[in-house]
């Protein structure tokens, strides 16, 4: 009796065929992911600020003392500093990165999220319904502060935005300290 043998594997067509496919769907996905890609890069930074606030705030708390955020729009893209008590000169002025000696406890760049820098994008009036002043806004210093209540001494936002006029705003709205993160429907409102 002869046995039979049994070779498995692909044949060059059915290899060819499967390459073919494959570059097809490729070709399909890539343009859908480089438009979805700047608004995803735009949606983190902006979850990370709603974030690193509501660790400052949490952070005044259980040290009981004030901790303050500080928005650097000198550089672009921009930057932000959560900072955890004066200097040696006993006053809050600014933090060690931008000359003054504030603690830096961290440091945040917007660098990391390719695309995205302070702005308020294609919208045409503020949260509040203003027209803008400017993509920083904490009355007249760009800069969040957290009491040991977790409430914050002045209210205010700061805008994010992309190159495709894409923008969220995160802020305090009140001196309650509440956090909130909120996006530009694109017809003139902030949900």
């Amino acid at each position: 009796m002869k046995m039979k043998q049994h070779t498995s594997g692909f044949s060059l067509i059915e290899l060819l065929l499967i390459i073919v496919i494959i570059s097809v769907l490729a070709a399909i996905a890539i343009p859908t992911f480089s438009r979805w890609l700047p608004n995803y890069r735009l949606k983190q930074a902006a979850r990370e600020l709603y974030s690193n606030l509501q660790r400052t705030k949490a952070a005044a708390i259980k040290s009981n003392s004030e901790w303050r955020v500080y928005f650097d729009n000198s550089v672009s893209p921009g930057r932000y500093f959560m900072c955890s008590g004066m200097g040696a000169n006993g006053a809050w002025d600014t933090p060690s990165g931008l000359g003054g000696d504030d603690v830096v406890a961290m440091t945040f760049n917007l660098s990391s999220y390719e695309g995205v820098n302070y702005g308020y994008g294609n919208a045409l009036k503020d949260v509040n319904g203003d027209p803008f002043s400017s993509s920083i806004v904490y009355g007249s210093a760009p800069v969040a502060a957290f009491t040991n209540r977790g409430t914050v001494s002045t209210p205010g936002y700061v805008y994010l935005s992309n190159a495709k006029g894409t923008a969220y705003a995160v802020g305090t709205p009140g001196t309650g300290g509440v956090v909130v993160i909120r996006k530009y429907n694109g017809v003139n409102a902030w949900e």
